[in-house]
């Protein structure tokens, strides 16, 4: 797949304010600041398409964003975030798991993790909630250009092996290094199909 304009189309609280009855969407997840927002400035060669920041927390609604015309990515609050309060946190999660519950376009979940950790419980987390409701899930590792590319296969079966996810979508990314876009875009091809 080649990208060929990306724009912003709309943000949502809550479902109430959701209405793509048309296009797939691949929604991105993931742990405040693993580099969701910049991951789709990435894909879409534009550095301010999503609002990047060094804060974790920044993305506080679903953001849609329309790809080619064809697909929206699906910017989704980030979990794990520890400077907001219970309430706020319980707000986030109440707004994502009601948008898997009511999306009927959603085609493939990304659940991006920093290749320097481990998966989190938030992360395991937002996995089962992928296999509860029925959702394709692909792993993603960001910030692969952190450590050698010799290590990046061993570092990605080693995750294959915590989250249990043998046989699911793999792919080392660095949206700073400008690497591993032509993987992810083949994987979300599958899925766009």
């Amino acid at each position: 797949m080649i990208v060929k304009n990306a724009e912003f189309e709309t943000s949502i609280k809550d479902i109430k304010g959701y209405s793509n009855t048309d296009l797939p969407e691949i929604a991105i997840s993931g742990k405040s600041n693993v580099g969701k927002s910049s991951l789709i400035n990435f894909l879409a060669g534009q550095r301010r398409l999503a609002y990047t920041s060094k804060k974790p927390g920044k993305t506080r609604l679903i953001n849609f964003f329309k790809f080619n015309g064809s697909f929206y990515l699906v910017d989704l609050p980030g979990y794990g975030f520890s400077k907001v309060s219970k309430e706020e946190k319980a707000s986030w999660n109440a707004m994502v798991e009601d948008y898997f519950k009511e999306t009927k376009q959603l085609k493939l979940l990304l659940v991006l993790l920093d290749i320097r950790h481990d998966p989190t419980p938030d992360d395991m987390q937002m996995i089962a909630y992928a296999s509860f409701y029925g959702i394709p899930c692909a792993l993603i590792a960001t910030k692969a250009d952190k450590i050698a590319k010799s290590k990046r296969k061993n570092v990605l079966a080693h995750i294959r092996k915590i989250t249990g996810m043998v046989g699911f979508e793999m792919a080392a990314v660095s949206a700073q290094g400008k690497f591993g876009e032509e993987d992810l875009l083949s994987i979300m091809e599958k899925y766009l199909i």
